[in-house]
């Protein structure tokens, strides 16, 4: 904290750093995220990867869930190797680096492959930590502040990812891709200043690892590291040799594994030699139902920067209030939402209390996308005869913003209550993991446009949607029976 006393909005200084730090980083990923879909569909002549819509699609599912993914060994090695402090750093980095790659003005995919994957990493580093020095800012005991102070963050987080489609589509626009890039990268670098000049601010905040490895483990860990990474090569190298390589196969790849992990984790977790009790059990049983029904949530929700991006792009007519705007700027309408309902929906949830438990605000969540997703059938049906209005956009974002707002900010709050207490540390990353499959099945269904029409696609993932939340809403007595216990937390979501 600082040593002169100043304050950010009544709470440490060294939130200002943090909030700064955290709103560049998301400028730089939500300002990517608006222009790669359409990027990577462009034609090469316009200096786009010439992918197909279904296949940008795809990669951008995996790159979402990946990033979401690597959240979990990111908070390892902040615990056992970096220190939180470190790791936010040299992640943001790694980020910045990551976007200077894609916006090198030269064409085909390697700098565009190799910036994406140094942004995943350099995400998975600082992403989960500096939400760990945001809680470290306040003594034991002190949650009233505490969540005050991540509502505050969270308000930087969403100001980064509305301003960023604005500014990084209207960079990109006209085939000016790699000055979109390089303004995501201005971005992260602005972040890096921020964070470097406050570091003074922070101080034995995430200096340290928690839990250090020994030099024994720290050989361990790079034997095991250097065998992993060896072993994947080898393999990617003898696919590509083979001939059978292409990038549809690849994601398909990816996704199966993303969907194994949870599958062996919550194995693992109830199978193992653990000795969990009767009700840690029970408990783990109702989280797997609320893990799949988020996963559920997440898969249609984060089709936003793929399929809902390519709509805005061929199907919309791109003019709100008069003014002409660029199919990025549609991304913008998410963040905007949010920072007006966050207040609302958090008086709201104090106002009724426990008489609303977890299970039904999961399953109002899944029918408000789904029901974002009927309109979406409706447009595009409406498009079969000509371009619609930017307004039904508007509508879809608006209704998936009250899903968001009654499943995301329980999402890390049930996850702790349940979670047993051989697992409370690790059960935090996998409240992401449902993000990350998610993100990777919603990129995969684009292979259902080659068999079916917009209108039916969005139907179908409308009715499994809301199927999903209709099932969760019959079970809500037996679930909250399994889970033993109910409270309401006020906190905001936090992605």
């Amino acid at each position: 904290m600082s040593s002169s006393g100043r304050t950010f909005f009544g709470h440490p200084w060294g939130l200002a750093t943090l909030f700064g730090t955290e709103m560049w980083e998301r400028f730089s990923w939500y300002g990517l995220r608006a222009i790669l879909a359409t990027f990577l569909a462009a034609s090469p002549a316009t200096g786009g990867l010439g992918m197909t819509e279904e296949t940008a699609q795809a990669v951008v599912g995996v790159y979402g869930a990946l990033i979401y993914l690597v959240a979990l060994p990111g908070g390892w090695v902040a615990d056992r190797i970096l220190g939180a402090r470190r790791s936010v750093f040299w992640g943001g980095f790694v980020i910045m680096l990551g976007h200077i790659s894609m916006a090198i003005p030269v064409r085909g995919p390697v700098f565009i492959a190799i910036g994406l994957l140094l942004i995943i990493t350099g995400t998975g580093l600082l992403k989960p930590n500096i939400s760990v020095m945001v809680g470290k800012l306040y003594p034991e005991g002190d949650d009233g502040r505490r969540d005050s102070g991540f509502s505050l963050f969270y308000l930087g987080i969403n100001l980064g990812a509305f301003f960023a489609p604005l500014v990084v589509g209207w960079l990109a626009a006209d085939d000016r891709w790699h000055l979109g890039f390089g303004a995501a990268a201005v971005g992260m670098a602005l972040g890096l200043v921020q964070y470097t000049l406050g570091r003074k601010q922070l101080r034995g905040i995430g200096d340290r690892p928690g839990e250090p490895l020994t030099p024994a483990e720290r050989t361990n860990v790079l034997r095991l590291t250097l065998v992993s990474v060896v072993v994947v090569l080898a393999v990617l190298a003898a696919w590509i040799a083979s001939g059978t390589f292409d990038l549809d196969r690849f994601t398909l790849v990816v996704t199966v594994v993303i969907l194994a992990v949870p599958i062996v984790y919550f194995l693992y977790v109830l199978r193992g030699p653990h000795e969990l009790t009767a009700d840690e059990r029970s408990k783990m049983k109702a989280y797997i139902w609320l893990f799949i029904a988020a996963a559920i949530f997440w898969m249609i929700y984060d089709l936003a920067p793929s399929k809902l991006l390519f709509f805005a792009q061929n199907n919309t007519d791109l003019n709100l209030l008069g003014v002409p705007i660029q199919a990025a700027t549609t991304q913008s309408f998410n963040p905007l939402f949010i920072m007006i309902f966050v207040p609302v929906f958090a008086a709201l949830w104090l106002k009724l209390g426990n008489r609303v438990s977890t299970p039904q605000k999961f399953a109002f969540a899944l029918i408000m996308v789904g029901l974002s997703f009927v309109v979406m059938a409706l447009a595009a049906k409406l498009a079969e005869s000509g371009k619609v209005s930017v307004w039904w956009l508007v509508l879809v974002y608006l209704i998936q913003v009250f899903g968001e707002l009654s499943l995301s900010p329980v999402g890390l709050s049930v996850t702790t209550k349940l979670a047993p207490a051989a697992f409370k540390g690790q059960m935090l990353g996998v409240w992401f993991i449902a993000v990350s499959v998610g993100d990777a099945v919603g990129g995969q269904t684009g292979r259902l446009s080659s068999v079916m029409s917009d209108t039916t696609y969005y139907l179908v993932l409308a009715a499994m949607a809301i199927v999903a939340g209709v099932a969760l809403f019959m079970f809500v007595r037996k679930l909250r029976e399994m889970m033993a216990e109910h409270d309401t937390p006020t906190m905001p979501p936090i992605r």
